[in-house]
């Protein structure tokens, strides 16, 4: 039995072993590249991420990835995956660099506004989750476990039917997003021990 290729897309940013080592761990090939050619052929895509909006729009682009990541997200219903800034790619306009972003979801990536002392930006550390619908992403899932979060700004969705879950940190935001085959986590499940496991697991299972 062929196993499906898993490709983890390399743009220049953020720690992208870590997440190749869980999917292997979890019994599946993967691999951290830019090659077109490779993108076209996978069965499932991870986009990861740590930095600034703008330079990873700019990443994407210098690297030519954005047109081969349209097609097999938006024609060919890929599976896809953000993680952190990963998901936040996915937008269509984020205000760190005033930049338009993927556009694959109704929705703006904006910074934390707090007013208060005690939450501290960037929000930084261990949070639970609030599901909002029903996701295959979120199966067998523990309701009280804990994801590590680690950002500065964060999604507002225009459809809340594409919101997954929801964190509250000084406010409620969205932690994770679904609309068909684009899915997506302000956490790191590469970072969140069991809870984050799961997840990835799910969505390698799709």
């Amino acid at each position: 039995m062929i196993k499906p290729l898993i490709i983890i897309v390399d743009y220049g940013m953020g720690n992208l072993r870590s997440v190749l080592n869980k999917v292997i761990q979890a019994g599946y090939e993967a691999e951290i590249t830019y090659d077109v050619d490779k993108i076209k052929n996978a069965d499932k895509l991870i986009l990861p991420g740590v930095g600034h909006f703008l330079n990873g729009m700019k990443k994407l682009t210098e690297r030519n990835i954005i047109d081969v990541l349209n097609k097999k997200v938006l024609n060919d219903k890929t599976p896809i995956l953000g993680i952190c800034l990963g998901m936040q790619l996915f937008t269509r306009f984020s205000e760190e660099g005033n930049a338009k972003g993927l556009c694959w979801l109704d929705a703006e990536t904006v910074k934390f506004k707090l007013n208060d002392i005690q939450h501290k930006v960037p929000h930084i550390g261990w949070n639970t989750i609030e599901q909002k619908k029903e996701s295959t992403l979120l199966e067998n899932t523990d309701s009280r476990g804990y994801y590590y979060f680690v950002h500065s700004y964060h999604v507002v969705c225009n459809d809340h039917e594409d919101v997954l879950t929801s964190t509250i940190y000084g406010y409620e935001f969205t932690s994770s997003v679904q609309r068909k085959n684009i899915f997506g986590t302000q956490f790191h499940p590469e970072k969140s021990h069991e809870w984050g496991e799961k997840i990835l697991s799910n969505f390698l299972n799709l």
